[in-house]
């Protein structure tokens, strides 16, 4: 049984709390939650029959500790990941694992230096159609990839952002490229492999914050294909998709619902066995964006660590995304195509 910590106790803290606190994951339990502000640390603590604390210190040191789970602001993830690393305990850290490279570069290390694993959390790598599209991807069902596309068309209030005065600034969020459509980036860059070159576009349409609450990206891959991204947080009056389609040369298939979740195309010019099955068997959308695969990546977890198994986003992966999202600030600052693997000079993301 592997006791898990959870560090803040915001919005996603609920359904990180309800899975370990109630025991939906084998193997898995909430030993302890900690934030700053003592009554959300306390809420959850309560519900879940479970100390809590005020300083992550104090609470590594009283505690039995396995895992620690970091759910601060995506601005001191890499503070929180580093200091942690110290007391030889995994970690799982929240997407973006940081806002900066430097940060993410100094996170992988402290996790390396200490001998302990760094999973970031993108769970929608683990939603069942998602899982159907690689296995196609990997058998080569497709040929040759010609395009794909993400869409986040997601409905964020004002009063969403209000919650805390963290949320859409530079120095500690970003915007919704960063925080609600980083698993969609990570998703097409992980199904259509590197990135060559990215050309954005963003606005505040409707949110009264820092950054931007809509943008358009066209992505050149290193394998010929190109891409969009589309994501906005000022759809209105609620969320419409999150979705995800790819095209080859030989299929094409289209993921959508409001977090990747439900299989909406399944077609290739080679049918095999099963085909048939797939939009019957792989439609599931679930009640909320978060969708279901918080818990098959804690399922993921937990095996990864009971078997010594290589982890499916560890610090690189994560890195590689955010590297991803800093060129498309880039180029949103400059106005012009950005090429990877570069070096941002005006991408304001974790800036102060």
């Amino acid at each position: 049984m592997l006791n898990f910590a959870l560090v803040g106790c915001g919005r996603i803290a609920k359904r990180h709390s309800e899975l370990l606190g109630y025991e939906q994951i084998p193997n898995a339990r909430l030993a302890a939650v900690c934030d700053i502000v003592e009554s959300k640390a306390r809420k959850i603590g309560v519900e879940f029959s479970v100390p809590h604390y005020l300083d992550m210190h104090e609470m590594m040191r009283q505690e039995k500790i396995d895992v620690v789970v970091v759910l601060t602001e995506s601005g001191r993830h890499a503070e929180h990941v580093v200091a942690l690393a110290q007391y030889g305990k995994h970690i799982v850290v929240e997407k973006p694992m940081a806002l900066t490279l430097d940060d993410a570069d100094a996170m992988i290390r402290a996790c390396d230096r200490a001998g302990v694993k760094l999973f970031v959390v993108k769970q929608n790598r683990f939603n069942v159609p998602v899982v159907k599209t690689r296995e196609a991807l990997e058998a080569g069902r497709f040929g040759k990839l010609v395009m794909g596309t993400v869409r986040v068309r997601w409905c964020r209030p004002q009063s969403y952002y209000d919650q805390d005065p963290w949320r859409g600034t530079w120095a500690l969020d970003g915007g919704v490229l960063t925080n609600q459509a980083s698993h969609h980036v990570d998703l097409l860059e992980w199904m259509l492999g590197d990135v060559d070159s990215v050309f954005a576009m963003s606005t505040k349409a409707l949110a009264n914050i820092e950054a931007e609450d809509t943008a358009v990206v066209t992505l050149r891959f290193k394998n010929g294909a190109l891409g969009i991204i589309e994501a906005t947080t000022a759809v209105r009056p609620k969320d419409l998709e999150g979705s995800l389609s790819i095209m080859g040369e030989h299929g094409s298939v289209e993921i959508g619902g409001f977090a990747v979740n439900k299989m909406k195309v399944w077609n290739f010019v080679e049918p095999v066995q099963g085909d048939e099955e797939v939009m019957e068997k792989y439609s599931v959308n679930p009640p909320n964006v978060y969708g279901f695969g918080h818990q098959a990546y804690y399922e993921h977890v937990v095996d990864c660590i009971a078997n010594k198994r290589q982890h499916l986003v560890d610090g690189l992966v994560g890195r590689r995304s955010l590297e991803l999202i800093s060129a498309i600030y880039e180029s949103i600052e400059t106005g012009k195509e950005v090429a990877l693997r570069f070096r941002p000079k005006l991408c304001r993301l974790g800036g102060h």
